[in-house]
């Protein structure tokens, strides 16, 4: 399935920093990903996305700019010329395994409008069930934003209507909605979903979505499950995402300022110490440099921090990352031991919440 990445940072970045120079890159993860507790389904060839925000501010309000391609993202030159000559304070990237739509660059993400970007690792569960009454419930100003044929795309359009239902302009090209307003939305877009699902099948819907204004950024790690594992999420922040040699990279922390944040389905470093895994069945939003990390507290929501999510469906589906346990991937370890090491530090996030 598919793997995402968020960049926000004081400085803009290049590019390529993000997406080809890490040997553990974005890129390269769609082809091989060592973190990957599954390996049946390794590839992520269904096509690429990256929006990235301008640092020219009179380009700024006019929202993102935006790169798709359906090819390989590993084997795109004009994605690799554009890395190295573009920076950005504010980078969503995305690579596709597809699960609902064809092979189209209207179904790769990010999807845009105006200063809102949106993106989705997972899937809703018996889409093609529930997708008349999505589309029944959208205002036609933001039905006629579809213009692929997957399920992201449609719960993009849903967070959209909400946040206009909650008495916002998503049109507006100032963009900024503040982060509280952003998480509502996307709190009450994956309640719908949620209630529509549970409604028609027992099959959990993975929703990993990411969504910002130009501004704030909100992030959910989530499953229509009690008892289930969400897709993988990280997050890492530091003073200096930096290159220690060539394809080597580490979030360098020279004191407590957050100058840099990332998000991503996969760590981008083997170095353990670099990346945080975000709790099961929460949200976590990044507010300027600061990380607030809040509980989805439902009919899902564990009250016990240490207990221990199965992680099938997740391993099943290709969903699910792993937090180096040393500077190179310990390879040697059984994935069942693996994964309980990186569930105690799951656990320990979960312990303070904001």
């Amino acid at each position: 399935m598919c793997r995402f990445l968020i960049f926000k940072g004081k400085e803009p970045i290049k590019l390529s920093h993000l997406l080809t120079r890490p040997a553990h890159s974005i890129i390269n993860q769609s082809f091989d990903s060592r973190l990957r507790l599954d390996r049946r389904r390794p590839m992520n060839g269904d096509g690429f996305g990256v929006a990235y925000y301008p640092t020219d501010q009179e380009l700024f309000p006019d929202g993102p700019c935006l790169f798709k391609a359906i090819t390989p993202a590993w084997n795109n030159q004009n994605l690799e010329t554009l890395a190295e000559k573009t920076k950005s304070s504010l980078v969503f990237a995305h690579v596709r395994a597809s699960t609902y739509g064809v092979l189209a660059e209207t179904n790769c993400h990010p999807f845009t409008y105006h200063n809102i970007c949106f993106m989705h690792n997972g899937g809703i569960a018996s889409f093609d069930k529930i997708k008349r009454k999505l589309i029944n419930h959208i205002d036609d100003t933001y039905l006629n934003v579809l213009q692929g044929s997957t399920d992201s795309e449609c719960a993009f359009a849903l967070f959209l209507d909400t946040l206009h239902k909650m008495g916002y302009d998503p049109s507006l090209k100032s963009g900024d909605f503040g982060h509280e307003a952003l998480r509502e939305a996307l709190l009450k877009t994956i309640k719908y979903i949620k209630d529509w699902t549970k409604a028609v099948t027992t099959e959990p819907s993975l929703l990993n979505f990411a969504v910002t204004d130009g501004s704030s950024v909100v992030v959910s790690r989530y499953i229509t499950s009690k008892t289930d594992e969400a897709a993988s999420l990280h997050f890492s922040s530091g003073s200096r995402f930096v290159e220690t040699s060539p394809g080597e990279y580490r979030m360098e922390r020279l004191d407590r300022k957050q100058d840099v944040v990332m998000v991503a389905s996969e760590p981008l470093t083997f170095e353990r110490g670099d990346w945080t895994a975000v709790p099961t069945n929460s949200v976590l939003t990044i507010k300027k440099q600061t990380i607030l990390l809040h509980p989805i507290i439902d009919e899902y929501y564990q009250e016990d921090p240490l207990y221990l999510r199965n992680s099938a469906l997740a391993e099943d589906k290709g969903l699910m990352g792993t937090v180096p346990l040393a500077k190179s991937v310990e390879k040697n370890v059984p994935p069942l031991e693996r994964e309980g090491r990186t569930r105690q530090s799951i656990a320990t996030v979960a312990t303070h919440w904001i």
